[in-house]
């Protein structure tokens, strides 16, 4: 395998659907890397991807093995399990989209394999790959409260999942990394509207630490959002995930009357490429050896919250 200082990395895409195919597209541009192939059940599907970047194209993953040091697995969930364990037994590097599975067994399977086999495992939650959070994490040390709301336009795909494992992950990530406390007690509540799985969930996540989220996820709105805010001691942090927009502001010096005044700042970050930034991280960690931004465990963590949400609604 090339590892540590080798020049290019060998990379390949097994799963060439919506997501799959920009994975293809930014490996294939990115310096110091080799997009070896790409894999799909769907020979056609592979193969128009595979001459659009200019590697090859295979049905079987399983073909990939010899010829990549790290791969994107950007199946459908239910086989994530499966697909990312075959490559780390064989000592392949590997990034598995969010959520790293279907079940807690499955994921710590793969926390567990990659461990004993020395892999890198990193999950795809993109959200942390925007670059609000340059702005935004730093001001972040004891949130008390926060209120995310992750709307979207119906598409089919994810639909194989409900809300909570499609959308709501995202900010269930957020909030675990920057909580930083275990989750206590959950109350929830989720409706199907076009799908035979949730497709609105609002939650209410109540923290060890005493902090508490409200999070509402839709992938059946008009309107798209992505944001969240965080009040925590004299300070409160908006962010707008969309527009790329921070909004922190926080108590200032008192009035002649005792009040304290509030100062705030506005910071509208410049169009970034979120994916091309947490591809870019992995190859890193490929290269370097270094802990993914978002590890196994991480992904793990969220993945038995999302878990927990889901029992929570169907025995209410």
């Amino acid at each position: 395998m090339n590892r540590g200082k080798a020049k290019t990395v060998r990379v390949g895409v097994v799963g060439t659907g919506y997501l799959g195919r920009f994975h293809a597209e930014k490996y294939a541009a990115m310096p110091g890397v080799e997009l070896v192939a790409v894999a799909d059940r769907d020979p056609e599907r592979a193969r128009a991807v595979a001459e659009t970047v200019g590697c090859e194209a295979r049905v079987a993953a399983e073909e990939l093995l010899p010829l990549v040091d790290a791969v994107s697995v950007v199946v459908p969930t239910s086989q994530h399990h499966a697909v990312a364990r075959m490559f780390l037994l064989a000592g392949v590097d590997v990034l598995v989209e969010k959520p790293i599975s279907v079940t807690l067994a499955e994921a710590r399977d793969l926390v567990l394999t990659a461990r004993k086999k020395g892999c890198i495992l990193q999950v795809g939650h993109l959200e942390r790959f925007n670059a609000v959070w340059q702005v935004a994490g730093p001001a972040l040390r004891e949130p008390r409260f926060i209120e995310a709301h992750r709307l979207g336009h119906f598409q089919e795909r994810g639909t194989d999942v409900d809300v909570v494992l499609d959308l709501m992950i995202h900010d269930i990530d957020i909030c675990l990394k920057y909580v930083g406390a275990p989750v206590q007690k959950i109350d929830s509540v989720g409706v199907q509207v076009l799908t035979p799985n949730i497709d609105i969930a609002n939650v209410r996540l109540h923290f060890r630490n005493g902090a508490v989220a409200n999070l509402t996820a839709s992938r059946v709105s008009l309107k798209k959002t992505r944001k969240i805010r965080f009040f925590q001691p004299d300070l409160y942090v908006s962010v707008d995930c969309d527009k790329r927009a921070v909004q922190i502001f926080s108590r200032g010096p008192a009035t002649d009357g005792g009040f304290p005044t509030i100062e705030g700042e506005e910071k509208t970050l410049p169009e970034t490429d979120a994916l091309l930034a947490e591809l870019t991280s992995f190859i890193d960690c490929v290269r370097t050896r270094r802990p993914p931004e978002v590890d196994g465990e991480a992904g793990t963590k969220a993945l038995e919250v999302a878990l927990r949400i889901l029992r929570r609604m169907r025995s209410s």
